[in-house]
C-alpha cells in the first residue's frame, strides 16, 4: 500500500469510509470520483489529491507525516523507504541527561556507518547522515533515540519518524526489539549480546581491552541494518491486514 491508496488523511474519511472505497475498487487516486462518498466529502478528497500528487512528487515526507493520522503513519514506508535512514544508539545508561551517547549506527541506501564516541561522533556527522534522509526509521527511538542525540550534540531532529515499536505493536507484537525480531524469525549473528552487554563493552573498551569496540560496534550495526528488514515485515503485515483483506 502506497500513499497514493490513502484516503483517510482526509476529514469526514475514516478507516469504515476507506475501507468501502476500496471495496468498491476506488483503490488509488486516479479512480476516485467524489459520488462515492457525497458531495462535501468528495470535494474535501479531491482537494487533498490535488495538494498531495505534487508533495508526493517532491517527495515531501513532512507534509504526509502531518496529513495521516498517527496509527496510519507507516504507510508512509512504502513510498519513503529508499530515502529512510535507520539508525540505534548505543549509550552509557538510560538517562539523557546523565548517560552518554557510545555508538551510533545508521543504515542509509544499503550503507552502514557507525560513529564512535570520542572519534567521529559529532553533532555534525549526525545532522550529515540524517542531511538526506526522508524517514527516520527507529525501535523505541521517540522516546529514547532521538532525546538521546537532541540532548547530547544540540540537535533539532524533525525529519518524518517511523517508530517500530508502536508499528509492532498494532500487530500484536510487543516487548523489545530483539524478542520481536526472533518472533518473525529475523537471524542474529550474535544473538547473545543485549543492551546490558553494550553498556559493559563500551566500559572494556575505556578500560583498553581488545576487541571490545569491536564487538559493540558490530552489535550496533547489526540493530540498524535489522530495522530495514523488521520494517519491511511489519508494513507488509499491516498492508495485508488493512488493505488486501479490505
Amino acid at each position: 500500500m502506497g500513499i497514493e491508496n490513502s484516503f483517510i488523511p482526509v476529514r469526514g474519511v475514516g478507516e469504515t469510509t476507506e475501507r468501502r472505497l476500496w471495496e468498491d475498487d476506488i483503490t488509488h487516486w486516479d479512480d476516485f470520483h467524489p459520488s462515492a462518498v457525497g458531495v462535501k466529502t468528495g470535494e474535501r478528497v479531491e482537494s487533498f489529491i490535488d495538494e498531495a500528487r505534487p508533495r508526493l512528487d517532491a517527495g515531501d515526507a513532512a507534509f504526509f507525516d502531518q496529513a495521516f493520522p498517527s496509527g496510519e503513519r507507516w504507510r508512509l514506508y512504502e513510498n519513503f523507504r529508499e530515502s529512510a535512514c535507520f539508525f540505534d544508539i548505543e549509550t552509557t545508561g538510560l538517562d539523557h541527561d546523565r548517560n552518554e551517547v557510545t555508538t551510533v549506527s545508521f543504515h542509509c541506501d544499503g550503507e552502514t556507518t557507525t560513529l564512535v564516541n570520542g572519534d567521529d561522533l559529532t553533532a555534525e556527522n549526525v545532522r550529515g547522515q540524517f542531511a538526506d534522509a526522508d524517514l527516520l526509521v527507529t525501535f523505541n527511538g521517540k522516546r529514547f533515540d532521538v532525546p538521546f542525540l537532541e540532548t547530547s550534540f544540540g540537535l533539532d531532529v524533525d525529519t518524518p519518524h517511523l517508530d517500530l515499536m508502536y508499528t509492532c505493536k498494532q500487530l500484536g507484537l510487543s516487548g523489545g526489539l530483539k524478542p520481536i525480531e526472533q518472533e518473525i524469525g529475523i537471524e542474529r549473528d550474535r544473538p547473545d549480546i543485549s543492551g546490558r552487554d553494550a553498556v559493559r563493552l563500551w566500559k572494556e573498551y575505556e578500560r583498553g581491552e581488545d576487541g571490545s569496540l569491536e564487538t559493540l560496534i558490530s552489535y550496533n550495526r547489526e540493530d540498524a541494518v535489522n530495522l530495514r528488514t523488521l520494517a519491511d515485515e511489519a508494513t507488509e503485515r499491516l498492508d495485508r491486514r488493512t488493505f488486501v483483506d479490505s
